[in-house]
Order: structure tokens, then C-alpha cells, then sequence
């Protein structure tokens, strides 16, 4: 059998889908087979001559460089793995076997595009990585900061959104929005951002929008709905300001595909935070429970105990309530209780904590303060704010409030000696009255 001559060998290379590549001592390449082009998205005659690290991704060129110095000492390299930017923009995934010719002083290699396999393989850390995220972060903002990242490991996502519907009210709001600050003095493309998001939150259906000049700020857009058994939660929503970044089809493809376990990882903390906030918050005044009241002394009575502060505890009922009730029905009794609360609110800072123990029964912890004398004040503006007429449906009730006051550490240093002390001086108050 004769040996295969050069021209011929030539012939089958031209065959091969992998490519092979020889590259010279000072890295630029002397030859490249037909097949590189479908890899590179560059001819042979756009490669042939070019340096090569100008090709390659610019986050792995370090590492290959320390990679064609073991090839050069004589270090085959069977199954180096790096990136390259396509001619197109986009990224692929190479996997290369290269080794020094020390006779011909050049690299010869061939490269296999696997950038099929690497995708798979993101989207199946993406998909794991989201579904730890889910029982692993705090709240929403957690969890959207992580898929953010998640998202970024995938494509390019520097400007990130998450749109969230209200089923009962229509409105959408952003709990999460990372942009880069764009300046511009022309269209900003909000107007078609904001057209191109309400296609995609009505129709239930994933939107890419490439602007075709570059006078406009917004270069590109893609959006995807967050999809339940119950409806359209919301949307991701990626932008790019750059002209050297469109996003594609691909990238649509592989943003709906995880945005399905985005959706549910959203609907599993929805539903936590709702189940926390009925346990934790009294449903007719939506002010914190007992519970939630317990757990807030304890954090600040560690509080005080560790930098020596003081805080005080406000007691207080509504003195006959239970004519109220019995006289216009509970239904003026809950507006009763409901306009109450909102006027404790607006006399106690954000820091404090209003908790309803049960039936007419507030109790107000007051953080921060310097001296007790503070906490009597608060007091009294409460009282003042709770002896106003109460305009409850047709009715006019006045009724006012008994107010006690404990202070921590002179009135004792747990939760139960300082609601029994305020407790008591709030009867105190009400024989008084």
C-alpha cells in the first residue's frame, strides 16, 4: 500500500469539521484548513497572517498564553480549553490538541468547537444554581441579586431588570434593576424599553428588539416572561447601550429556557414571604403579632445590654371599647381598630415597633432613646393623636386611650417584668382617668 502524499492528505484535512491551525513562534498564523472558518466565522485568508491572541477571548488570553509555554518546552497539550470571539461578536468554546514542531518552529493544532457542550453544561449549573439560590437566599432582592449573577455567567447581563405584575391591581414594579448609567441628550430608547415590556407582560410571549443605527442610546433589548401555572409573574429584562453587543435569538432561547426555574424559584419565595407575614402580622391591622413582637424586645434587649442603652415599652388600650362594639357591631369596631393603628403609625418613628396583642391591646417599643423623658412624650402625643373624633362610616366615636410605660433596665431586664409593669400602670391610668 502506498503512502499518502502531502497534496492528497491535504485534500482529506479540507474534509475534517474540526480545524487544524499552525501557528508560528511569534504567534501569528501561517495556516488555517477551510473548516476553521465555520469555528471562527473568518476565511482563510482573514486568518492566515493575523495574530492569534487578538481572536481569543480577553479573559482567557493569560491563560493561554501560560499554555503555549508548556507547548513550546515541549509539553503536548492534548485538551486545552480556552475561549474566541467569533467575527460576529459572539463567543465560542474551543477545545484544542496542540503541540510544539520544534523543527518546523511553529504550534500545530486542532481546534474542536464545543460550544454546544459548554452551554449545556451552564444551563445545567444555571438551573441547579437557581434552585439553591431559591431556598438558600433571605428574601426577593437575594434572590434576584443571584440570578443576576447567574444570568451573567451566561451572556453578557451588566444592565439586568426584574419586572413584577400585581395580579389585583395591574401595575408593574422593578424590585430589582442593575443599569449602567447611560448620559444622553437624544432618544434613550425608555419609550420603546417600556412598549417592548408591556408586549411581553400582555402576551405572555419573549420580545428581542436590535436597534438598526447607532444614534440611539438603547443598542438592544430582550425580554422574557416569568411564566406560572397562575400567569405572567413578570419578566427579565436585559439591555445593552453598546453598539458591539446585540443580543440574539440564542440568547433568547436560553434566557426562556431558565427563566422557568427563575419563575418558580420566584412563586416558592412569594409564597414563604406570604406565609411569614401571616404569621407574623396581625391581618385586621397589619401590624406585628405577638410573635414578631417577641422576637424584636429580644433583639433589643440584646441591643441594650451590649452598648448599655435603655429602651422603653408602651402599653395601652382603648378605654371602652366594648361599647363600641356592643353599641354599632364589630364591623365599626375593626375600622375602629384599623384607624387606630395608622395613627400610632404616624406618631412613633419607622425604628419602633406597633404590635396588637389582641382585641384593643398595643403594645409600642421605642428604640434609641436617651432618656425616659423621650418615651413620656411619645406618650403623649399618642393620646392626643387616639382622643380625636373617629369618623367610622356614618359614626362619630370618641374614645380615648390608657397608656402605661416601662422602662428597660429600671422597670426589669426581660419581656415578661416589663409588660407586667407597663401593664399595671396602664390600669393605674385608667382608674385615674
Amino acid at each position: 500500500m502506498n503512502s499518502l502524499t502531502f497534496p492528497s492528505l491535504g485534500k482529506y484535512i479540507d474534509l475534517l469539521v474540526d480545524a487544524v491551525c499552525v501557528v508560528d513562534k511569534n504567534g501569528h498564523f501561517i495556516y488555517v484548513s477551510p473548516s476553521a472558518e465555520q469555528i471562527f466565522g473568518y476565511t482563510q485568508a482573514e486568518m492566515m497572517g493575523r495574530q492569534m491572541l487578538e481572536l481569543v477571548h480577553p479573559d482567557d488570553r493569560q491563560l493561554t498564553l501560560n499554555t503555549v509555554d508548556r507547548i513550546v518546552a515541549g509539553e503536548p497539550q492534548p485538551h486545552f480549553e480556552n475561549r474566541y470571539i467569533r467575527k460576529n461578536g459572539d463567543t465560542v468554546h474551543i477545545m484544542w490538541s496542540a503541540r510544539w514542531s520544534e523543527a518546523d518552529q511553529c504550534r500545530v493544532a486542532v481546534a474542536r468547537d464545543i460550544t454546544r457542550r459548554k452551554q449545556a453544561e451552564s444551563i445545567q449549573h444555571a438551573v441547579f444554581a437557581i434552585a439553591e439560590a431559591s431556598h438558600n437566599t433571605q428574601d426577593l432582592h437575594a434572590l434576584f441579586a443571584q440570578i443576576h449573577k447567574i444570568i451573567s455567567e451566561l451572556f453578557a447581563a451588566e444592565n439586568f431588570s426584574v419586572a413584577l405584575r400585581d395580579n389585583n391591581s395591574g401595575l408593574t414594579n422593578f424590585p430589582y434593576s442593575q443599569e449602567q448609567v447611560v448620559l444622553s441628550f437624544g432618544n434613550d430608547g425608555t419609550e420603546t424599553a417600556n412598549q417592548l415590556l408591556a408586549q411581553v407582560l400582555d402576551t405572555n410571549k419573549a420580545q428581542l428588539y436590535n436597534a438598526s443605527y447607532e444614534r440611539q442610546t438603547l443598542q438592544s433589548w430582550l425580554g422574557v416572561p416569568l411564566r406560572s401555572h397562575s400567569g405572567v409573574l413578570g419578566a427579565l429584562v436585559l439591555k445593552s447601550f453598546s453598539p458591539e453587543h446585540h443580543y440574539s435569538e440564542k440568547n433568547m432561547e436560553l434566557l426562556q429556557f431558565v427563566s422557568t426555574q427563575i419563575a418558580a424559584a420566584v412563586e416558592r419565595k412569594q409564597m414563604m414571604a406570604r406565609l411569614e407575614h401571616l404569621a407574623l402580622y396581625d391581618q385586621l391591622t397589619r401590624l406585628p403579632n405577638r410573635t414578631l413582637f417577641y422576637d424584636r424586645i429580644h433583639s433589643a434587649m440584646a441591643r441594650a445590654k451590649r452598648h448599655q442603652e435603655i429602651f422603653s415599652l408602651l402599653y395601652l388600650d382603648m378605654d371602652k371599647f366594648k361599647a363600641v362594639n356592643d353599641t354599632y357591631g364589630h364591623n365599626i369596631g375593626d375600622l375602629l381598630l384599623e384607624q387606630t393603628s395608622r395613627r400610632l403609625e404616624h406618631c412613633v418613628r419607622e425604628c419602633d415597633t406597633i404590635a396588637r396583642f389582641g382585641g384593643d391591646e398595643f403594645v409600642v417599643l421605642l428604640e434609641n432613646i436617651e432618656r425616659p423623658e423621650q418615651s413620656a412624650a411619645v406618650a403623649e402625643k399618642i393620646y392626643a393623636a387616639l382622643s380625636l373624633p373617629f369618623a367610622l362610616a356614618e359614626h362619630i366615636i370618641t374614645i380615648v386611650p390608657s397608656i402605661g410605660i416601662a422602662h428597660f433596665p429600671q422597670h426589669g431586664d426581660n419581656e415578661k417584668d416589663l409588660l407586667r409593669h407597663a401593664d399595671a400602670e396602664m390600669y393605674r391610668k385608667k382608674k385615674d382617668q
